[in-house]
């Protein structure tokens, strides 16, 4: 086809190495830019998960306590009522309720 001229080689070499250089000079401080705005993204997620996970632990914790002193109150509550149910089923109270069906006829 077209016989290639070697100042037409060399001149496509220069334009090549001015676009590469020029690429570089311009492009590098963009991505450096782009780099250091993704960096602060991520520590923004990273420090909300963070507070996220505390904010859920210091909840489970406060769960915890609670449900702790629920169970020491209904075991109280149960000690208390103990006795009471104990006294209740004692064999007295069931000659009582027996000797009461008897003389009612059920």
């Amino acid at each position: 086809m077209y016989p290639l001229d070697p100042s037409v080689a060399g001149m496509v070499v220069a334009v090549a190495f001015f676009v590469t250089a020029g690429g570089v000079l311009v492009l590098r401080p963009l991505a450096k830019r782009l780099g250091d705005i993704l960096e602060l993204f991520t520590k923004e997620r990273r420090s909300g998960v963070e507070a996220d996970l505390r904010r859920t632990r210091e909840l489970l914790e406060q769960m915890d306590a609670r449900l702790h002193l629920i169970e020491e109150r209904q075991d109280f509550t149960e000690r208390l009522l103990g006795p009471a149910t104990e006294t209740n089923s004692s064999p007295e109270a069931d000659e009582e309720d027996s000797t009461s069906t008897a003389s009612t006829g059920g």
